[in-house]
């Protein structure tokens, strides 16, 4: 698998998000989660704990499971046929669950304080964050590559 995203042919991009993207955050979301309520569980009324996490990693797992099959079942073997008329529709409706997807981005960023660890953080705490460094950082490229790159060849303008 390589990390350059073939930018010029819809159909290889589709291929490369569903390989480089979709696969990463069905790694990456279940431990978090699992992480995020062990620290949650451990440090109970310490400070800096973020209180909340592991509930919202388990939304998001559900949540951007229907939205990477809505992708890899519905938009995308559109898109490998080169469109179809009525394709803005759920173009716009993955742009909004991107915006929802940014927005639980903020959620976690606020609930860990940016990612800052307290002083003297265990290890599971340490993991957790650097974990939750690499997801944002995945969602983030993900998101750009679909709302800037892909997307726009299938709008009208």
């Amino acid at each position: 698998m390589t990390d350059v995203a073939p930018l010029h042919d819809a159909a290889d991009l589709t291929r490369h998000i569903e390989t480089r993207y979709h696969a990463r955050h069905r790694e990456q979301l279940p431990p978090l989660a699992e992480m995020a309520q062990r620290v949650e569980t451990v440090h109970r009324g310490t400070d800096g704990v973020p209180e909340g996490l592991s509930a919202l990693l388990r939304r998001m797992i559900g949540e951007m499971e229907v939205h990477m099959k809505k992708e890899e079942l519905i938009l995308f073997p559109a898109i490998r046929k080169g469109g179809a008329p009525g394709i803005a529709n759920p173009i716009r409706v993955m742009r909004a669950d991107h915006d929802d997807h940014a927005a639980e981005v903020a959620e976690i960023r606020r609930l860990t304080g940016g990612l800052i660890l307290p002083q003297g953080a265990c290890g599971t705490w340490t993991a957790l964050y650097a974990g939750l460094e690499a997801f944002i950082a995945d969602l983030e490229a993900h998101m750009r590559l679909e709302n800037d790159v892909l997307f726009p060849q299938f709008e009208q303008g």
